[in-house]
C-alpha cells in the first residue's frame, strides 16, 4: 500500500474513532459493526481504496483534505450573521455571502 498523506490519516483516524464510539454508521444509516467494514469506508473516504477509480479516488482526496467549511458550518455562520435567504443558498453562495 502506497504511504498515506497527512490528511488521509486524518480522515482514517477521524473515521475509526467514529467506529470505536458506536457513532458511524453506513450510506443508508445502519450502525457499523465490523471492524473490516470501518477501515474500507475509512480508505474510501480518504481517498485511497483499491475498489474505486483513480478519479474517484482524487476526489475523495479533494473532498476529505478538511481545509474548506462544510455548507452546515457556512450556514450557521450565515445565521450569526443575519444574513437574509441563506437558506435558499448553494454552498459556494453561503461562502461569498459570510466572507
Amino acid at each position: 500500500m502506497a504511504k498515506q498523506t497527512g490528511g488521509q490519516m486524518a480522515t482514517m483516524e477521524r473515521v475509526m474513532h467514529e467506529f470505536k464510539e458506536g457513532e458511524l454508521e453506513t450510506g443508508a444509516g445502519k450502525k457499523v459493526k465490523s471492524r473490516r467494514q470501518a477501515v474500507a469506508i475509512g480508505l474510501s473516504e480518504s481517498g485511497a481504496s483499491n475498489q474505486q477509480t483513480p478519479q474517484q479516488n482524487a476526489r475523495r482526496r479533494r473532498q476529505s483534505s478538511g481545509d474548506a467549511p462544510t455548507k452546515a458550518e457556512l450556514y450557521e455562520r450565515a445565521q450569526k450573521q443575519d444574513i437574509a435567504g441563506r437558506s435558499k443558498m448553494s454552498k459556494a453562495q453561503l461562502a461569498k455571502a459570510v466572507s
